[in-house]
């Protein structure tokens, strides 16, 4: 170990120039003046350039509360602040980020092969000094990589991170910026890694004051389904982005970010330019990794630029096969066996197929010439639980043998693995949508809410809708804490980490090189798929998530796991059982 300190030099904020001396910059091209206001001082008027910039040296240091005063009268957050006093419509806090000694300087993270990923919301584990006291379980379950929903400064105190405001400030209600450098190092010193969702397609509806001193920065003839599109087609923005990614990297060492929906970016070239720009800085022999979420199945950007993609189409077809669910975007998913076998073979299962839940319009480019860890394969996530009027998990809604084969599909697979927290507990309390908004805005989002699964049967009557978990409650966020099943939590973890373990030791070590060699369904719920991997073993998993046993060519090798007892045996003589999962690996000579 050895100490030292981290900043990212970014061209606006409030950057210290000397331990009593700080330059602040802005870009409100909209504004003729603005005023710098320095907590207990008299505002000061900032210099104005042609380009739209305004910047102003004071004389103040770290911990120093300010804000800017716009010629209306209006005053406003900085928008790259670095931390707030309370809440995005208060006070930015000047911080200096040379200030923590990192313990943990040398870590330089983890091979992408040895991703093991954990989904978790900092709120309901107590902020980050909980999530570090979570840490070294986590280790224990066989875990490499802890991964926090968005973290940005939200508007109240509870929220699920996507509606953030000021993407360079950690909310306050998780804790100071030195908790959670504190979190990452301590997650570091026990070789894990830690990945932060950011989110660059939307602002949040409260508290984003950019518009009112930079509308330049927004659209007004492109919409996503959260407001005006941002306009990646101006340099200020690609800039403001871009160092965002840059700072969470360099001054918070994380290992890894995950780009939620950008899809919803218009200007494509944009993520590349991104990608390339942050492998270009990047100290080298520094393991850091970049996960895409996309709807559009884009498989180019997967080709040397992201490490990753969020598989939703895996997702999809085996909750399907788990539930018998086909409405919204399930209704895509029905030939539940013949899909899962094209998305453990190829990647997407959309590859431009038209999309039933499209209208027919075709989704998705080839992917079958990348590698399976292009993928990161996911049984339950913050979204597939939490977009459900309820919330429920699969252990609410799935048998459990056939939830456990699934488990072991899905730990065993050359793909990357995401746990959601909770799922190694076997926690059957829901995962809810949750907000802290007030008046009008509450209102149309608890309303918005019961719209939206007004379409769905379950919930077509009023009475039902009403009965939807109001967001703004506080005991709809109590109400989503993970709890254990006194019933089954030791014997799942149990599993997990049995699996994990196997993964570490047989599947991880040949990933780099792995490709399909096949994969077929066996019948209505049950696939076969074999892979070729690195060291030429070739890995073979057959799974039946339905109750019904399926006819199966006897596998070959020795048996790595099986679900059920006796499973492996039986498939031997061509029968895979019901709700079973069995792997086999096969070592080259």
């Amino acid at each position: 170990m050895n100490d030292a300190a981290y900043a990212r030099e970014l061209p606006f904020g409030a950057a210290l120039i000397a331990e009593d001396r700080t330059l602040f910059r802005l870009f409100a091209p909209a504004q003729s003046r603005i005023s710098l206001e320095i907590k207990g001082a008299a505002p000061q008027d900032m210099e104005r350039r042609d380009d739209g910039w305004f910047e102003l040296e004071a004389e103040c240091g770290a911990g120093t509360a300010y804000r800017y005063r716009l010629e209306t009268g209006q005053a406003v957050p900085d928008p790259a602040s670095r931390a707030q006093e309370s809440d995005p419509h208060g006070w930015s806090l000047v911080v200096d980020p040379n200030q923590y000694k990192w313990r943990n300087a040398d870590w330089r993270g983890r091979p992408w092969r040895e991703t093991i990923l954990y989904e978790l919301h900092c709120g309901l584990l107590g902020g980050f000094s909980g999530v570090a006291s979570a840490l070294p379980r986590l280790k224990e379950l066989g875990i490499t990589a802890v991964e926090l929903m968005p973290i940005a400064d939200f508007s109240g105190c509870r929220n699920w991170g996507y509606d953030g405001v000021l993407p360079f400030a950690p909310d306050r209600a998780y804790g100071s910026v030195e908790e959670l450098k504190k979190l990452i190092d301590s997650a570091h010193e026990l070789g894990l890694m830690m990945f932060l969702d950011v989110v660059y397609n939307h602002f949040g509806p409260d508290g984003n004051y950019i518009a009112q001193y930079a509308p330049e920065m927004f659209r007004d003839d492109y919409h996503t389904p959260w407001g005006s599109g941002i306009d990646f087609r101006r340099a200020e923005v690609r800039r403001f982005f871009i160092e965002n990614a840059l700072y969470w990297l360099i001054e918070f060492r994380f290992d890894g970010l995950r780009f939620d929906a950008v899809h919803a970016i218009s200007e494509e070239d944009w993520l590349e330019e991104m990608a390339v720009e942050i492998r270009a800085t990047i100290e080298p022999g520094r393991h850091v990794h970049l996960v895409l979420e996309h709807d559009g199945n884009i498989a180019r950007l997967l080709r040397g630029k992201f490490d990753a993609q969020w598989n939703d189409d895996l997702h999809h077809v085996v909750h399907v096969l788990l539930t018998g669910e086909h409405e919204g975007y399930y209704v895509d998913y029905r030939d539940g066996a013949r899909k899962l076998a094209k998305g453990l073979a190829e990647g997407f299962v959309y590859q431009g197929e038209p999309s039933a839940y499209r209208d027919g319009a075709p989704r998705g480019t080839p992917s079958a010439d990348l590698p399976p860890t292009a993928f990161v394969f996911f049984l339950q996530n913050h979204d597939q639980i939490g977009n459900r009027a309820l919330g429920e998990r699969l252990t609410a809604l799935a048998d459990t043998a056939a939830l456990e084969a699934a488990i072991a599909l899905q730990m065993l697979a050359p793909q990357i693995p995401l746990l959601f927290m909770g799922e190694e507990d076997a926690s059957r309390t829901p995962f809810l949508f949750f907000t802290d908004y007030r008046g009008e805005l509450a209102r149309a989002v608890r309303e918005g809410r019961q719209r939206e699964f007004a379409r769905f049967k379950a919930f077509a009557d009023r009475e039902r809708q009403e009965q939807i978990p109001d967001p703004n409650s506080l005991a709809t966020f109590e109400g989503s804490r993970p709890v254990p099943d006194r019933s089954q939590a030791s014997s799942r973890f149990s599993l997990y980490r049995r699996l994990l373990a196997l993964r570490h030791a047989e599947i991880a070590p040949r990933l780099e090189g792995a490709h399909s060699l096949w994969a077929k369904a066996l019948g209505e719920a049950a696939v076969t798929a074999k892979w070729r991997m690195g060291d030429g073993a070739v890995l073979s998993l057959s799974t039946n998530l339905g109750s019904l046993p399926a006819q199966i060519d006897p596998p070959s090798g020795r048996v790595l796991f099986e679900s059920r007892k006796g499973a492996a045996a039986l498939a031997l003589t061509g029968t895979l059982p019901g709700h079973a999962t069995i792997a086999f690996l096969e070592i080259a000579t």
